[in-house]
């Protein structure tokens, strides 16, 4: 019994944790930046190209080491071949091998090295800043998507307020109506001003919908209508006038924004890179060294089996008298060597520096350096292009904050005259002083107002986002 009800609990915790993870939830604005950074292909193929510069920055380092190689080789050859422990040829099966180790440090190649490494490492670097850039793009799209359709939720909900107001006075006047205390042509301009928010209600959401998708597009997560949005009270923003200047915010963006920055960092690669091709030019001083043996099946030894003493018939002079002469009668044998004693006696070591001077190549030398000239000029350009284009934007973005901030302060004038006015009108037409065209007139004059109010406070804040975007400082 007791496992049953272990099973029974593991079921109900399994089923509770995968419905907690649908995506049929309430997201924030952090919870989407974070969502949209973790998702985006942009931002990943950005990372993936910063990960690319640091194995290059990697490996140019790695070039200042010496370098140590080692090979063996075995082989097996019948019939006519020379025999590489006595270099003569002959007429058999012969199994040879060749064991070595070189190692190679260079000391001076024109800087090269040294310059590619710097070329390398402000390449990474502005990696890094193009991953930043990345981050930072898809940061200002979502937070401008988000408030737009947060934006949109809030029309929702004023369009729904609206269709509330004409409903209740429908109410009211069918049954002013069905008493004969009001002119039917009244009832029905109001009731067909109750049709005209039911539309407003359905293209606000129209709207929202649309605004979330998009939203969720940015965000890589498949469209669900049970998503919620974190709402934003429009009327909590931080709507003050902004502070700044264009040019304090131009000024900005040259210090901190992270495109400004890498486009500087290859520009200073570029240089560098100048510098490292024009050291292919220069002498190339190394330090090498090695160690090799050898072995072959072929590798004889003459030894001496037996040795005999005969009399040749021939005598010498000696004191004494004639002394026959006599000689040795000596056998030798050829023995293999071992394949210990060949590794060991063939043993070989070398040690020297080498230099190796560029003469003619093609001028393959000079035309990769004027390469890198062009390379360099073209670094430039962008680096130019960037700022002049930011400060086009800069100029841009800042026009567009200052209007949407004079459209908010006419607009905040505009909802409080109309709020006025249609509290006076309904009044006035409820006690039968104003007809339903008037009474009509003023609530949509109040409905626009008030629409127009949201998107023009949505707007500024987005406007000021984008500043501090250019400022690099953004943030919500």
């Amino acid at each position: 019994m007791s496992k049953m009800r272990f099973l029974f609990l593991f079921l109900f915790v399994g089923i509770s944790c995968v419905y907690s993870q649908t995506p049929d939830s309430t997201l924030n604005l952090q919870q989407c930046i974070e969502i949209a950074i973790q998702n985006n292909l942009t931002v990943k193929r950005s990372e993936l190209e910063m990960e690319r510069g640091r194995v290059y920055w990697q490996q140019q380092r790695a070039y200042l080491l010496p370098t140590f190689n080692g090979s063996v080789n075995h082989g097996l050859s019948t019939g006519r071949s020379l025999d590489p422990f006595t270099n003569t040829y002959l007429n058999q099966q012969i199994t040879s091998a060749d064991y070595s180790a070189n190692a190679n440090l260079i000391l001076f190649n024109g800087m090269t090295i040294q310059n590619s490494i710097r070329q390398t490492s402000l390449a990474y670097q502005a990696g890094k800043m193009d991953f930043e850039q990345a981050k930072n793009d898809i940061t200002l799209n979502v937070i401008t998507t988000y408030l737009q359709a947060i934006n949109n939720s809030d029309l929702l909900t004023l369009a729904n307020n609206q269709l509330e107001v004409s409903k209740q006075q429908v109410q009211r006047l069918q049954v002013m109506k069905d008493n004969g205390a009001v002119k039917p042509s009244d009832y029905f301009d109001v009731r067909g001003q109750q049709s005209t928010d039911q539309l407003s209600v359905i293209n606000a959401n129209n709207a929202f919908e649309a605004s979330k998708l998009n939203l969720l597009m940015l965000m890589n997560v498949p469209f669900s209508k049970n998503i919620k949005l974190q709402r934003i009270d429009a009327t909590q923003l931080p709507l003050s006038k902004f502070s700044e200047t264009a040019d304090d915010v131009y000024s900005s963006a040259l210090s901190n924004l992270p495109t400004v920055k890498a486009t500087a960092l290859r520009r200073q690669s570029a240089e560098k890179k100048v510098k490292a091709t024009k050291g292919l030019m220069y002498p190339t001083l190394s330090l090498f060294g090695g160690v090799a043996t050898r072995y072959s099946s072929a590798a004889r030894r003459s030894v001496l089996v037996d040795s005999t003493e005969i009399n040749t018939g021939s005598f010498i002079k000696t004191p004494t008298g004639n002394q026959p002469v006599y000689a040795f009668n000596q056998n030798y044998t050829n023995e293999r060597l071992g394949y210990y004693n060949q590794f060991k006696n063939n043993y070989t070591t070398q040690v020297g520096i080498g230099l190796q001077i560029p003469i003619l190549n093609a001028f393959q030398s000079r035309n990769r350096v004027a390469l890198a000239k062009i390379d360099l000029s073209e670094a430039r350009y962008v680096e130019e292009n960037t700022r002049i284009q930011l400060k086009q934007n800069v100029e841009q973005a800042y026009l567009n904050m200052t209007s949407a901030y004079d459209r908010l302060q006419i607009l905040n004038e505009q909802v409080d005259a109309f709020k006025e006015s249609f509290r006076t009108a309904t009044i006035r037409f409820n006690e039968g002083a104003l007809t339903s065209v008037d009474y009509i007139v003023s609530k949509n004059n109040l409905d626009r107002a008030n629409n127009n109010l949201i998107n023009a406070r949505y707007d500024y804040y987005i406007r000021t986002k984008i500043l501090a975007y250019y400022r690099g400082n953004l943030s919500f």
